[in-house]
């Protein structure tokens, strides 16, 4: 009764909670979960707010970009050695970093639907906008002579999709090498940490970016508690906004699985429960 009274609270009260992946739900199940998204799919879509923070991240990226390279003691990689006569480089994500896909999350909210139903559909639509900022950025960073990777967990069958919809964009990647790294290729799973150092054998790499703590550290790092993926971002103070640039991205990502203990068997009502008991009043 209980779990039933704080899951219609929260139909009313829905504020920046995200899709999460869950057993034995039904449908009703499902859009309830999903309406929780509503306000947070909103500040992505239609804020001024999100809008001026993607594209001031970005500038402050491209202003790092040129004091990096005036630099050839500069890594974004802690514990790169041997570095200084390498190709510079830098490292991206791809969702919600350089190619937005609200609209899938708002056709979820209005559905019914859930993560991964139709998102192999929606990668193939070839229809994500641009996060604001990146192209810019992005082919400033080309013109520089830097070579682009994008280290995504993306299944592989996306691939073509993926240089598909950058190059609709007109969004630079290299087609003359391997620049877009997917979850599935060459047994990647979904740490990123294999193949930033991969990158890194043939690269200084300059700066990350990414939308989601697991794109700057590895999973040992990334999949803690909230105090403790806290702790890794104070860690790391000196690399934010100069080295590591992060996206805002309310909508989902490892924040919230963090509040569940990455426990994926959760059933709805106890994810909302748990959502309820992970707020903060200081009262």
């Amino acid at each position: 009764m209980k779990a039933r009274l704080l899951q219609t609270l929260f139909f009313a009260q829905a504020f920046f909670c995200s899709t999460f992946i869950l057993a034995d739900e039904s449908n009703n199940d499902i859009r309830a979960l999903q309406e929780q998204n509503i306000m947070s799919v909103l500040f992505q879509q239609t804020s001024a707010e999100r809008l001026a923070a993607s594209v001031q991240t970005y500038a402050t990226a491209k202003h790092a970009l040129d004091k990096a390279l005036a630099d050839p003691t500069w890594s974004a990689l802690p514990g790169q050695t041997k570095y200084q006569n390498k190709r510079p480089a830098i490292i991206l994500d791809v969702d919600e970093t350089v190619l937005d896909n609200l609209a899938y999350q708002a056709r979820g909210i209005l559905d019914g639907t859930k993560y991964p139903t139709g998102w192999i559909d929606w990668g193939n639509e070839v229809a994500a906008k641009e996060v604001p900022g990146a192209k810019d950025f992005l082919n400033y960073a080309h013109s520089k002579g830097v070579a682009i990777f994008y280290i995504t967990n993306r299944v592989v069958e996306l691939k073509n999709a993926t240089q598909k919809n950058l190059t609709k964009l007109g969004i630079h990647w290299d087609q003359s090498q391997e620049t877009i790294l997917m979850r599935g290729e060459n047994g990647w799973d979904s740490d990123k940490g294999s193949r930033r150092s991969l990158v890194s054998d043939k690269h200084r790499v300059l700066m990350l970016v990414g939308d989601n703590l697991g794109d700057f550290v590895d999973a040992k790092d990334n999949n803690l508690a909230p105090d403790g993926r806290q702790d890794i971002v104070e860690t790391y103070r000196e690399y934010w906004g100069t080295k590591w640039f992060m996206l805002q991205n309310t909508t989902y990502g490892d924040w919230e699985g963090a509040l569940y203990n990455f426990d994926y068997s959760l059933s709805p009502d106890e994810v909302i429960e748990t959502r309820i008991n992970s707020l903060q009043p200081s009262r």
